[in-house]
């Protein structure tokens, strides 16, 4: 609904409720949402996402909060919907500049407790626990209540925020499991009752909305798996995402079926399982074999389960298929099953695993080969159930690229949903009551780990590796007098431009056309270092484009005696 109302400053007014993302708009993974109202802010996730080959040395990515951390002493708390790691990954990064309390359910709350036994400030975070089921709490002008909801990992809910101006019901991810393997399914009768509240809006999951039909249910994927176990010979390694703990339950059961042995492979799944057995998910903990023991054991006595779905480099898979494991190790005729999907831009990394350990003789088994794979999140049936039963006056899509929030979009419309609108990171949205439009922008982006420090993705440094990992990089060295002569023939270092005797005779001829350079510089600039340095970067670069077709980076250190 278009409209003309204005706001003066970016802080909550009394009299709407705001709508902002940071992260998950737009885009698979790295959620965070923020509610505004009454001058106050409530966070819900705090996510990350995966580099991949246009972010080198960046380990992790996470939304950009200068906005939020700016605005922190209005900040009331971080809820967060369940423990999947875009959803809860950031929360050891950015923590120091939110300072504010989190909510979580038990299982949700001890997996961001491991993570934060890393940090310095992990007895300053006051983690507030919440009932596994049917949780409800106040939070400065919020309050909130959980659904309980099928998901791939334990207690997962939706969020019924409500103000003075209405209800919005924040869905996180979710799916409809009429037969789930962890926990209870989701509550249908919670859902339907709020058809008759005069639901506000619905900020929705939308990572599935191009698939028709419905996501399917854990417990086939289970029942799949004991089919396909006692036909398989030698070692079985099944990978998939560490905090699938509905998937780990079912590569259990089915190895107990056909009399193998369990183990896992990779911190955060040994992390992971002993969080879920701690809860109460996964009794089976108890009876899983230590990485060394499963070695020593019958190549045909073993289930393997393995970080690595996603062609992570430093992940555990990726390092037996190199045979870079300390502890483990495959042979051919051994069977690697990938239950998990492809996340958009890890395409090339998978690849590169599952070449690399076809090249063992090992075989590979995906979900294009057999059903071993179902998703978390709602099918195109789901949601038009989801909006059949609540009935909002507004959808926003999130939690997905453009093309799925627009698909989103289209399904809520059939849906007789009276209005849509697609968020985008960084826009304030009124969502109501009446009129909602995007109000303002603000600052928004991305930050990427690099090493120790946070960086803007489009740092200067993270453009820099790009470009010299496709063009290489030169570093030129001039030695000049005050009066502007070379005293000395320019040293020239090449970084993965040519190999071999071309080096050197690359090297040499950069040296003179650097020479060159400075020679033909009136007398007045050749004193001037930044335009010393300009003319010879420019002359450098342009030669080497012309007879390699290359732009690199190019560094001139100027060194005046």
């Amino acid at each position: 609904m278009a409209g003309s109302h204005k706001y003066s400053s970016q802080r909550p007014p009394d009299d709407a409720l705001w709508y902002l993302s940071l992260g998950g708009a737009g885009e698979i993974g790295m959620n965070l949402s923020l509610y505004g109202t009454a001058g106050k802010w409530l966070m819900v996730d705090c996510g990350i996402t995966f580099p991949d080959e246009t972010t080198p040395g960046i380990e992790v990515i996470m939304p950009d909060i200068s906005f939020i951390a700016d605005n922190r002493e209005d900040l009331v708390g971080l809820v967060v919907t369940h423990g999947h790691e875009d959803h809860i990954g950031a929360i050891q990064y950015l923590w120091t500049q939110l300072q504010c309390p989190i909510y979580a359910t038990k299982f949700t709350a001890e997996l961001i407790r491991n993570k934060l036994g890393y940090t310095d400030f992990r007895h300053s975070a006051r983690i507030i626990e919440l009932p596994a089921r049917g949780a409800s709490f106040d939070i400065g002008p919020f309050k909130g209540e959980f659904v309980s909801i099928t998901h791939s990992i334990p207690e997962s809910n939706m969020m019924v925020l409500t103000t003075k101006h209405g209800k919005v019901l924040h869905t996180g991810d979710w799916k409809l499991d009429p037969d789930p393997v962890v926990g209870d399914v989701s509550d249908e009768a919670s859902l339907k009752k709020l058809g008759g509240e005069n639901l506000m809006a619905v900020v929705g999951d939308s990572t599935n909305a191009l698939v028709p039909g419905r996501s399917g249910s854990e417990r086939d994927v289970q029942d799949e798996l004991v089919r396909l176990f006692p036909t398989i010979k030698n070692r079985i390694v099944v990978t998939c995402f560490s905090s699938n703990i509905a998937r780990v339950k079912s590569i259990a059961a089915a190895a107990k079926k056909c009399g193998r042995y369990v183990t896992l492979v990779g911190r955060s799944l040994w992390r992971n399982a002993e969080v879920a057995e701690e809860c109460g998910y996964l009794p089976e903990f108890d009876d899983f074999l230590s990485e060394n023991e499963a070695m020593i054991s019958p190549r045909d006595n073993i289930v393997i389960i393995a970080t690595g779905c996603q062609g992570e480099p430093r992940s555990a898979l990726c390092r037996i298929a190199v045979e870079d494991h300390p502890e483990v190790s495959l042979d051919a005729g051994d069977t690697v099953i990938f239950s998990s999907r492809d996340i958009p831009g890890n395409e090339r990394a998978i690849a590169k695993l599952q070449n690399n350990l076809i090249a063992k003789g090992v075989k590979i088994i995906t979900s294009n080969d057999a059903p071993v794979h179902v998703s978390g999140h709602p099918a195109q049936d789901e949601l038009t159930q989801l909006y059949q039963w609540t009935r909002p006056h507004l959808v926003m899509p999130v939690h997905g690229e453009a093309r799925h929030q627009q698909e989103h979009a289209r399904i809520a419309k059939e849906c007789q949903v009276p209005h849509t609108l697609i968020p985008e990171n960084g826009q304030i949205i009124r969502i109501g009551p009446g009129l909602h439009e995007v109000v303002t922008l603000v600052t928004n982006g991305r930050w990427g780990l690099d090493g120790k420090m946070l960086r803007r993705i489009d740092h200067s440094v993270a453009k820099d590796r790009r470009k010299m990992a496709v063009a290489g990089a030169v570093v030129v060295t001039l030695v000049m007098d005050a009066k502007g002569k070379v005293v000395r023939d320019p040293q020239v270092a090449l970084m993965g431009l040519i190999d071999g005797e071309g080096d050197a005779t690359l090297q040499g001829n950069l040296s003179a056309i650097a020479h060159d350079a400075v020679d033909q510089m009136p007398k007045s600039t050749r004193i001037d270092d930044a335009a010393v340095r300009h003319a010879v970067a420019q002359a450098v670069r342009r030669h080497i484009n012309a007879v390699h077709g290359k732009k690199p980076v190019t560094d001139v250190h100027v060194v005046r005696i």
